[in-house]
């Protein structure tokens, strides 16, 4: 993080705000970043610690504002270009102003990283890609974020964070094999690793090991309770029960869509559901519509002879929901955005209608 100002003073300030970052007390570091800013309102050091103090703190929000106050006074300062985009990327909100976040970081990030290829920074360079690569795995392009990471590997080599994202990547491209060997890799160089655990966990449930994925499971829940809390597990009957309630909530128009749609239930998307497409699918998808969209079957079409299915998939469901009525409102979207699907919309069309 740079440390210029434009007095002593803020000089003063901001290397007692380091020293409160490195210390690990972040209310010390925005006092002594808030003080600083009052002393010289346009030191970017100091904007930039207020911001990371900000972030540290939790306070996404404050942050967020804080960011773009410094990047206004600072744009060509690659390390604030870092954590900005960094903060961006792995601290945004869900729903829409997620997906803004995103976008904003990847800018950030892109921008940033041509600077510093030209400027020779290596290492900036790469973790600039490395944040490229997350923000477009988190956008849905793992083609595009894969090559991205494999960037930053190549720049950070032996990085754990780095290639820890490699596994992910691979994993969402149903690259398995890789993906394992790259996460068995990344356990052996940080056993505490949760992320890899819980992936290794998918990976082994895939292939019917079932002692494997719940040994893996358990691993990742203990390391990392908040990120995996324990799933909500149904019986067959019960997981049918709780699509027949979700079926009924939806708005009439949807359900009467859904009329002729055959509602199935199975456990894990198979590799025929996910590799045909280009790239393909991804293994954590919480259903998939199998048919043609409405209005576009032909006697060409080798689907016209079968009806039309939306597929659950419960294992995905169950693990993405919080609780019960959790499960039944991820159904529920899940649902419309299948039947956006029958209509013929794409993954944008169901975004900017707020089916996705």
């Amino acid at each position: 993080m740079a440390r210029g100002g434009t007095s002593e003073e803020a000089e003063r300030l901001v290397e007692e705000a380091a020293r409160a970052f490195d210390a690990g007390d972040p209310e010390r570091a925005l006092a002594s970043a808030e003080a600083a800013c009052s002393s010289a309102p346009r030191s970017v050091a100091a904007l930039h610690y207020r911001a990371a103090a900000l972030a540290e703190l939790d306070r996404t929000d404050e942050a967020r504002e804080a960011y773009e106050r410094a990047l206004e006074a600072g744009p060509d300062d690659l390390d604030l270009v870092l954590g900005a985009a960094d903060f961006l990327v792995n601290s945004q909100p869900g729903g829409d102003p997620g997906r803004e976040w995103l976008e904003r970081g990847l800018d950030l990030a892109r921008r940033g990283g041509r600077r510093a290829r030209r400027a020779r920074e290596d290492d900036l360079a790469a973790e600039l890609a490395l944040v490229e690569g997350v923000a477009l795995g988190q956008l849905g392009d793992a083609r595009a974020a894969l090559d991205r990471i494999e960037a930053a590997v190549e720049g950070l080599p032996g990085d754990v964070d780095a290639l820890l994202e490699r596994g992910f990547a691979l994993f969402e491209l149903c690259r398995f094999d890789e993906a394992r060997r790259q996460l068995q890799d990344v356990v052996k160089r940080a056993p505490g690793e949760a992320w890899a655990h819980h992936t290794l966990g998918l990976l082994a449930e895939r292939r019917g090991d079932a002692r494997e994925a719940g040994r893996r499971f358990e691993r990742a829940r203990r390391l990392a309770p908040d990120d995996f809390p324990e799933p909500v597990h149904l019986s067959q009957a019960a997981f049918d029960a709780v699509v027949e309630e979700a079926l009924a909530s939806l708005p009439e128009p949807i359900r009467r869509y859904l009329a002729n749609v055959a509602i199935a239930v199975e456990d894990l998307p198979a590799d025929d559901d996910l590799l045909p497409s280009d790239p393909p699918l991804s293994p954590s998808i919480l259903g998939i519509f199998r048919g043609s969209p409405l209005g576009q079957k032909g006697s060409m079409d080798p689907w016209s002879h079968f009806p039309s299915s939306i597929v659950l998939y419960q294992k995905n469901l169950e693990r993405f929901a919080r609780d019960r009525e959790d499960l039944v409102e991820q159904i529920g979207i899940t649902l419309i955005h299948e039947v956006g699907h029958f209509l013929g919309l794409d993954e944008e069309q169901l975004w900017e209608r707020g089916l996705e």
